[in-house]
């Protein structure tokens, strides 16, 4: 029988909770286990993206400059936490993004697929106002459903993978915190799996913006809190594309 997201998240949930009981951690819920973790999943900075492509997972895709000031304000707001452990997507925007909080504390980068921006049919293809594929017939069967989505990775599928990455960020920096840098989509569909909201969303009002820190807060494996900030808000402001940037 078919499951729908809510089931596979959950399931994702429990497998991992299930993997921690294994290895001696008590499940969620368990109050003897008291030691506090952050998680803090950091959307990468402005990309250099003249001709408005939704890139999505392209290589070749690297921050502008101002995306650069914006990784750097992210660390600088970072420079007081207790970080022990930094992960990233493997795509370049994501890397170069953890690259100041990296040497500001001496970290290594870790990499983890599973943080990788969502699959799009229409990578690869220009969004520009008044120029981009919409204005062609030929993909609006493409659209068909808002809800899975139909042109893309099922909500579902991202939000299992963020939880499962974010679960063993937790992990690896249990009793510290830890940075998770991933992209908009999958950080937000992450946030609505976690408050058990619905997956489907107007992209326009994603709360989710360049360089901005959501924080999960855990006490055990139990996710007690969610926190967000954002650090690059004044470097946002000087940038006329940050809120229509494509394949963010």
């Amino acid at each position: 029988m078919r499951q729908n997201g809510r089931a596979v998240i959950d399931e994702a949930a429990r497998t991992s909770v299930a993997a921690m009981a294994a290895a001696g951690r008590p499940e969620y819920g368990d109050r003897r286990m008291s030691t506090r973790t952050v998680v803090h999943v950091l959307r990468h900075g402005e990309v250099d993206n003249p001709d408005k492509i939704l890139y999505g997972r392209m290589p070749g895709y690297y921050l502008s400059e101002l995306g650069i000031q914006m990784a750097k304000a992210a660390a600088e707001a970072l420079a007081e936490r207790d970080i022990t452990y930094i992960v990233s997507s493997p795509l370049e925007r994501a890397q170069q993004t953890a690259e100041p909080i990296a040497a500001q504390f001496g970290l290594p980068i870790a990499t983890d697929d599973r943080l990788l921006e969502a699959t799009n049919l229409f990578e690869g293809k220009k969004f520009a106002a008044g120029e981009g594929v919409l204005r062609h017939p030929r993909y609006w069967w493409w659209l068909r459903n808002f809800f899975r989505p139909s042109w893309g990775e099922p909500y579902k599928e991202v939000g299992a993978r963020m939880l499962a990455a974010l679960l063993a960020a937790r992990e690896a920096a249990e009793g510290h915190e830890a940075v998770v840098i991933s992209h908009q989509l999958p950080i937000e569909t992450l946030r609505r799996c976690v408050r058990k909201e619905t997956l489907w969303h107007d992209p326009r009002r994603r709360q989710c913006s360049l360089a901005s820190l959501t924080s999960f807060g855990f006490a055990g494996v139990e996710i007690t809190n969610i926190g967000y900030s954002e650090p690059a808000a004044h470097l946002v402001a000087r940038s006329p594309g940050a809120r229509s940037a494509k394949g963010a």
